[in-house]
């Protein structure tokens, strides 16, 4: 067939560097290959024919021929009996051969799609695929001396020389066949080349007269090798461009297969295209001249073909003027709704949510709210929110090792604040993430695999998921998988899986693992997000583009892949670049110095999995992540390699990637000439920020991440490492109270319990829940709070910039200002707003009172340290905001406060319990304690402390009750080793008296 060549652009806007996926060179058939060929021609012929061929010759009938009596199971076995049996379990073992043998010439021949399973039949159906594989290998090489072999290719839908156009109107080239049809694919394309090469010579100039119909068929794939219009019009049309003209003729008509080329849905083989009346070059039919060039069938389908395009043609034109420029891509996002569901009330709950958040974001930039915040962050709502619940997750741990690891009562409650571009970076995360709904496809995701196994069938291939602006939920699969389970639905097609936001709200969390893990986002298109699942990808992904754009698209992917939310375990393999991201996630991200060692990791990975593959009898790690064993050896692999590879080093990738996508790896290479052997799907990072990936049909957005907010990133988890600092957080709170009489504020809000503000007159009374919500954050950040950060918490699904200012008036009014005129609400240097002193919360107090017992007068005053820790614990009247109303404060899911109240209320009852000891008041220690575990109930240390103070009273049989009660606290999980130990010296015969039992 006519090969279409990549030829290196000379002018001034040259096109993308966008190819076919080059498979490796294939080596050509050698006298062996004929020689295997004919063993399994042989082999097939004696299991099919000669098996039953000897055993009825040499057994015949093994069934009894009547019907068996009682006295038949009392007689003795004889040996004919025997045979009889064996021979009955030989047809069985016959027929089930048979039915493979069947399922994988049926795979082999039609191209598409994964053979079917034949129950029971592993080993079976696996030497019926390897005969098949080999006969079919030799038989594409035979298709020119054999007429008959040449037309069955012809005449099998789908089995034309050429490859599938995987995508029309589809965010991506996801119509990949899976590994087990590869070879047999091939082959039959090989074999129909000749045939369509005769056709093209044949037709001559007639197919290339400007103004004649042609038209193309779309065939089935080259090995790994898949066409799109992209490449059709490449190649027929010359220039790759034109693919829109291709897509107008075509739209919206009736395939032979049924289904029609519409927005969002596949090409398949058997497919045809009307071309272009310029279209040249081979494997085109000009109607009705050349018609008789192809076999009768295709004849037919062709002419059937045409009737649907003569209404269409007519308007062409102008709709084509109509749309003009506005179709920039063959590929659009897919549809929110499945066709036939009304949309208005979906749209009319999300689309002004999000209109209003776009706007917002536009209008700041002219705002004076602005100061500077890195939009790359802003705009990455999943990356974002796994960076902040990473970062979250490493502050409460540096939190709990100063607790547990401090002397003497003097612990450090308070991690740094962000100063500089790290306080940009993090006012930046809090703007852009979206917890929601990085919890929404946890659910959505696990609760499918859930269902699946429910329903005791594999977990689809997803190539992508599509987060559309409604909330809705798209999943892309490699090839349909029937229908899915509820409350999924269809999509546009079959190859789509939808779920509605207000579907995945509905779901609960379950113990399953994470089917997907490998999913991370790329960037949005038409206000939908792509993420691609890399694991998944049959081969290596390429990134070309310069230096600068390629490592801001490599670090964002790393820094997503590190940290999000819908994963639960897996290894992030960095290879020239990155060693400075691993802060971010130590467990997951790894850093190789050069691609040597990489080679040397994979190829030993690889020979693992497969092994572990075969030993577990699994065709692929979807099938073992999510199946009853859920084996941890199925976490995926994902390897970030930035700079170029050697020829060497390439190929070597090239073949460890080849059966990645079953394997759970995945590859992201980067690349200069954008030239990579073994290239399934190519993409291109531009200098203005798009992603781009004409074979694939995208144009995205890029979600980036530069260096400059790498740099920032890093340094908040840095900073929140507990190991860096041996001290741990700083023991001084941000903001100290006057707590001496003279100290009394005007303003003074108890968040400590139920929400109550004192010295105010309560606002209008619908704007009051805002207004107390607005005030409460600013309490909980005396540091200062971004306006775009207030706005992002108080209406988490956009607002515009007019209601924003109107609330920061409103609170301004609302708190007044000082004695001297001062606003209680003001906004510092930097632009974030902040309280007066003369504003005060309950926690402020609480904590300046810890503060001033341990660090202040109290140190030399036992008086004075018992009066301020007894005044501090009298504030503690519950959780933190308690009756906050449902739906609102969702903010505080960014926040560290739930670990720090619960320890600093630990704490203070631990120093009192202590000062009481001192004086052996055990009773009075024992009050304080109990007082503390309200708050804190799960904290080792009270539940020491207290059997310490138990055991100082001399009641054994108290210290009994304590110990059982304990017991049944610590649930499941049992008492923590030190509780253990320290029951084990107070009281000896704690696990054999039962006493801890009851």
């Amino acid at each position: 067939m006519a090969r279409r060549t990549t030829s290196s652009s000379t002018g001034t806007s040259p096109s993308p560097r966008n190819r076919t996926p080059q498979p490796l060179p294939r080596r050509r058939r050698t006298f062996g290959d004929f020689v295997k060929a004919l063993g399994a021609f042989v082999a097939l012929l004696v299991l099919l024919v000669g098996v039953p061929g000897a055993l009825a010759v040499s057994v015949g009938w093994p069934l009894p021929h009547g019907a068996p009596r009682m006295d038949w199971l009392q007689r003795e076995i004889s040996v004919s009996t025997f045979i009889n049996a064996l021979t009955v379990i030989v047809w069985f073992a016959w027929a089930q051969f048979t039915a493979s043998v069947l399922v994988e010439v049926k795979a082999a021949l039609s191209g598409v799609g994964m053979p079917g399973r034949v129950p029971g039949a592993g080993p079976s159906q696996l030497l019926a695929r390897q005969l098949v594989a080999a006969l079919l290998l030799v038989g594409a090489a035979a298709a020119s001396f054999t007429p008959g072999l040449s037309q069955l290719g012809q005449s099998l839908e789908g089995n034309q020389h050429g490859s599938v156009a995987a995508a029309q109107q589809t965010p991506g080239l996801f119509a990949q066949q899976q590994e087990q049809a590869a070879s047999s694919a091939a082959a039959l394309a090989e074999q129909a080349a000749d045939a369509a090469d005769a056709a093209a010579h044949a037709d001559g100039a007639g197919a290339t007269e400007h103004g004649a119909t042609k038209y193309y068929r779309i065939q089935p794939p080259e090995g790994r090798h898949h066409d799109s219009l992209w490449e059709v019009a490449q190649r027929h049309l010359g220039d790759g461009r034109r693919y829109k003209e291709i897509y107008q003729l075509n739209k919206d008509r009736t395939q032979p297969d049924g289904s029609k080329l519409s927005e969002a849905s596949l090409i398949r083989p058997g497919w045809i295209l009307e071309m272009p009346g310029d279209a040249h070059g081979g494997e085109l039919v000009e109607m009705p001249d050349a018609a008789p060039e192809v076999s009768q069938q295709v004849q037919q389908q062709i002419h059937d073909y045409a009737k649907t395009g003569d209404q269409q043609r007519d308007g062409a034109a102008g709709r084509q003027n109509e749309q003009g420029d506005r179709d920039t891509a063959h590929i659009h996002v897919p549809r929110q709704r499945p066709a036939g569901e009304q949309e208005a009330g979906g749209r009319e709950r999300h689309e002004p949510a999000a209109a209003e958040a776009a706007q917002a974001s536009q209008g700041s930039e002219d705002s004076g709210f602005t100061f500077g915040l890195p939009e790359a962050l802003v705009g990455a709502p999943l990356l974002a929110a796994g960076l902040l619940g990473a970062l979250g997750r490493r502050r409460r741990q540096a939190l709990w090792q100063s607790a547990l690891g401090a002397v003497g009562g003097r612990r450090g409650m308070e991690p740094p604040v962000p100063t500089g571009s790290a306080a940009d970076a993090q006012d930046a995360l809090l703007v852009g993430a979206d917890p929601e709904g990085v919890r929404l496809l946890d659910l959505s995701l696990r609760g499918l695999a859930t269902a699946l196994a429910a329903e005791s069938r594999p977990l689809p291939t997803v190539y992508a998921a599509w987060l559309g602006g409604t909330g809705d939920l798209h999943l892309q699969l490699a090839q349909p998988a029937g229908k899915p389970p509820t409350p999924w639905q269809l999509g546009q097609d079959q190859t789509f899986w939808m779920l509605a936001r207000a579907d995945a709200e509905q779901y609960e969390e379950v113990d399953t693992a994470a089917p997907y893990p490998g999913l991370v986002s790329l960037g949005t298109m038409d206000d939908s997000r792509l993420l691609l699942n890399l694991e998944a990808v049959p081969g290596i992904v390429s990134l070309s583009g310069s230096a600068d754009d390629r490592a801001g698209v490599f670090a964002s992917v790393a820094a997503e892949l590190a940290t999000n939310g819908w994963s639960d375990r897996m290894t992030i393999t960095l290879v020239g670049f990155g060693e400075d991201l691993t802060p971010l996630a130590p467990n997951r991200l790894r850093h190789l110095d050069d691609v040597e060692a990489l080679v040397e990791t994979m190829e030993a990975e690889t020979r693992q999995r497969r092994g572990a593959l075969g030993a577990a009898g699994h065709d692929s790690v979807l099938t073992g992540r999510t199946g009853p064993a859920q084996h941890t050896r199925w976490a995926p692999h994902l390897v970030l390699l930035a700079t170029e590879p050697s020829a060497e080093d390439a190929v070597t990738l090239a073949e460890l990637a080849a059966d990645a996508g079953r394997l759970g790896i995945g590859y992201l290479v980067g690349t200069e000439s954008g030239d990579l052997p073994g290239a399934a799907w190519e993409m291109e990072i531009t200098g203005e920020g798009k992603l781009l990936a004409p074979l694939l049909g995208l144009e995205l957005d890029a979600q980036l991440l530069p260096v400059a907010q790498q740099r920032a990133v890093v340094d908040l988890f840095v900073e929140a490492d507990p190991e860096r600092d041996p001290d741990g957080p700083t023991t001084t709170p941000p903001f100290l109270v006057d707590i001496s009489e003279q100290g009394r504020p005007a303003v003074y809000a108890r968040l400590v319990g139920s929400y109550e503000i004192i010295g105010l007159e309560a606002p209008d009374g619908e704007r009051s829940p805002l207004l107390h919500e607005a005030l409460a954050l600013l309490l909980l950040h005396r540091e200062g709070v971004h306006p775009r950060v207030l706005s992002a918490a108080l209406w988490p699904r956009g607002v515009t910039e007019d209601v924003r200012d109107a609330l920061v008036e409103r609170l301004r009014g609302w708190l007044g200002a000082d004695p001297d005129g001062t606003p209680r609400l003001g906004t510092d240097e930097a632009g974030r707003l902040t309280l007066a002193k003369s504003v005060v919360s309950d926690l402020d107090v609480l904590r300046s009172l810890y503060h001033e017992a341990t660090q202040g007068k109290g140190v030399d005053s036992r008086v004075v340290r018992g009066r301020l820790l007894t005044d501090a614990l009298v504030l503690v009247r519950g959780p933190l905001l308690a009756d906050r109303p449902q739906g609102r404060y969702g903010w505080l899911t960014h926040e560290i406060i739930d670990a720090q109240l619960p320890l600093l209320v630990a704490d203070i009852g631990l120093a009192l319990s202590a000062f009481h000891l001192e004086k052996d008041r055990a009773e009075k220690a024992i009050e304080a304690l109990n007082a503390s575990m309200n708050s804190a109930p799960r904290d080792e240390r009270l539940w020491n402390e207290l059997l310490r103070a138990t055991h100082a009273t001399g009641d054994t049989d108290r210290l009994k009750r304590l110990a059982a009660d304990l017991v049944t606290r610590s649930g499941a999980r049992g008492l923590p080793p030190r509780t253990e130990a320290l029951l084990d010296e107070l009281l000896p015969a704690w696990r054999t008296d039962g006493a801890a039992v009851g």
